[in-house]
């Protein structure tokens, strides 16, 4: 998966951020001609192109599985409101949402960005979002629970959330959501230890 270049000496924490759907252009981490990615203060963004879920799910993991990476994003759609929802849980369920994912996994996982922050920023930003129980039979859905269960234990966990736009919002309402969103996720990030960040 394309990526952004990192810098192993670079002390700030990383965030993954994900529009999962490879049809998605309404977030472009790239905002003019010096190639950098847009970054937050305190963090340093890592954009993962979005492309077929199972082999996606993979490349997240791997990127958390890193202790430089302390959160992760999910970007995309839904057809169900006409504002932004941080949908701040997952069920076990597969891709097509006809049955269980994994009969061992838990029924449902939790996000762990911070919600309440998300929210503040977006009503700072002046944009309407709703906070959601509410999973959708999508890849969103299954991204999120499968990260979630495929965390590794005896690590500190990362903030993962998903953030859906409106079907029709348009790009620029869209790179100021993310922009808020991972804002309010890189306030709860610390600074890499020192030897994290060598």
């Amino acid at each position: 998966m394309p990526e952004t270049a990192q810098t192993p000496s670079d002390p700030r924490p990383a965030i993954v951020i994900c529009a999962y759907d490879a049809d998605e252009t309404g977030w472009d981490p790239v905002e003019d001609l010096s190639g950098e990615p847009w970054s937050p203060p305190g963090a340093r963004t890592l954009a993962v192109e979005g492309g077929e879920p199972e082999a996606l799910a993979a490349t997240l993991l791997s990127h958390l599985q890193d202790q430089r990476c302390r959160a992760l994003l999910l970007v995309g759609r839904t057809r169900r409101s006409a504002t932004f929802r941080l949908q701040i849980r997952a069920e076990n369920r597969s891709l097509d949402g006809a049955r269980r994912l994994t009969s061992v996994g838990p029924s449902v996982a939790r996000a762990t960005a911070p919600a309440a922050e998300i929210m503040r920023a977006f009503n700072e930003a002046g944009l309407a979002i709703e906070a959601t129980s509410e999973a959708e039979d999508d890849a969103g859905s299954y991204l999120l629970y499968r990260v979630l269960s495929g965390l590794a234990e005896g690590q500190d966990t990362p903030a993962v959330g998903l953030l859906r736009a409106p079907e029709n919002e348009s790009s620029a309402a869209m790179q100021r959501a993310v922009k808020a969103a991972a804002e309010a996720m890189a306030r709860h990030l610390s600074p890499l230890p020192r030897a994290r960040a060598s």
